[in-house]
């Protein structure tokens, strides 16, 4: 089962990899690469660029071989094919089409190759592009050739890196004919490839790090922000509940004391009650409303009948005994009682007589 499953990975695996290097080799992005590369080799010391970046040389053979090979060194072999053992064609294409620009060749192949498409093997170049339309280099050779030519090299113990073909003009075209499936000369090429993996590799760790450090700050600031968003609700709550306490105390209070009558009004109302003979020489009413009433009457017993008729008063009753004054003849006495609740209307209605 994972063979079955591992198999068709690896054919698209290979797939991608040959349109990457058919995309690659002979691009724009490579000669800057290689540039680059040379750049850096010049600038580090002669025993670090063997180490690090060793230099690659490339020795182009032509086809066909000559009948004494050279001592390869581990430089890497090119070999250069004639102009008429393949077939070259610029093809004028719209700009989208480079996208999958060997799966539109390889479907209109027929038109350019006088063999069936199954007996030809092509790679394709993008030369130049425009606003609409790119200019592709298309080559293209038989498969029995190229497959002879492989087996001569085989046999010669001749590994190749690349397989390349000369123009009209004798110059190189920049392609690679060399199959996928065909093992490459050059190790230095997989040291770079998994150097290059690694390199990838952690750059992409060290983003998804720094993601998440910027994710993490951000989150803690979002956490700080609605703590102290919450310590202000809270802090704006308990001064609301404050504010209301106030109020309704406040509110209480004023109730209570437009609820108790006026010192006027018990004034009048015990000066009713109480009787002509009797005089208050000590008035005092407390928050709570208890009345203290200190005074002379001529019959200080009869005081707790005739405070009954008070409507200001209730609950009269002595606080302490009974004394006669010898000076003025009369009783002295100390009364205590409570304010009634009653409307002030009620307050200024004449009492009745309590003699």
């Amino acid at each position: 089962m994972k063979q079955l499953i591992s198999a068709p990975l690896a054919q698209r695996f290979a797939q991608l990899n040959a349109r990457w290097h058919s995309h690659w080799r002979g691009s724009f992005g490579q000669r800057v690469w290689q540039a680059w590369l040379q750049e850096l080799r010049n600038a580090l010391p002669a025993r670090v660029q063997s180490a690090v970046l060793p230099r690659q040389r490339e020795r182009r053979l032509n086809w066909p071989l000559p009948d004494v090979l050279p001592d390869g060194n581990g430089e890497r072999v090119v070999l250069l094919l004639p102009y008429a053992m393949v077939l070259a064609q610029p093809l004028n294409l719209p700009l989208a089409a480079t996208r999958e620009l060997r799966s539109v060749v390889g479907f209109e192949l027929d038109k350019y190759t006088p063999f069936p498409r199954e007996h030809m093997h092509f790679v394709t170049r993008v030369q130049s592009r425009g606003k609409t339309l790119a200019r592709v280099l298309l080559v293209a050779i038989v498969r029995e050739r190229l497959q002879a030519v492989l087996e001569h090299c085989h046999e010669r113990g001749l590994h190749l890196h690349a397989i390349d073909c000369r123009g009209a003009d004798g110059q190189p075209l920049g392609v690679d004919l060399l199959p996928d499936q065909h093992p490459r000369q050059g190790a230095s090429r997989g040291h770079l490839s998994g150097y290059l993996a690694v390199s990838c590799v952690g750059l992409l760790l060290a983003c998804m790090l720094m993601w998440l450090d910027v994710r993490t700050d951000r989150v803690a600031a979002m956490q700080a922000a609605v703590e102290q968003q919450r310590e202000e609700v809270q802090a704006l709550q308990k001064l609301r509940r404050e504010l209301v306490n106030t109020q309704g105390a406040a509110r209480y209070l004023a109730q209570r004391k437009s609820a108790q009558p006026s010192v006027s009004s018990v004034l009048l109302d015990l000066t009713g009650c109480l009787g002509a003979d009797t005089w208050a020489e000590q008035l005092e009413i407390s928050e709570d409303g208890g009345v203290s009433i200190t005074g002379q009457s001529a019959k200080a017993s009869a005081l707790i009948a005739r405070a009954q008729n008070c409507q200001t008063l209730s609950d009269a009753q002595f606080q302490g005994i009974i004394q006669p004054d010898e000076h003025t003849g009369k009783e002295r006495f100390s009364l205590r009682a409570h304010l009634r609740s009653q409307p002030a209307a009620q307050l200024r209605k004449e009492p009745a007589d309590a003699s």
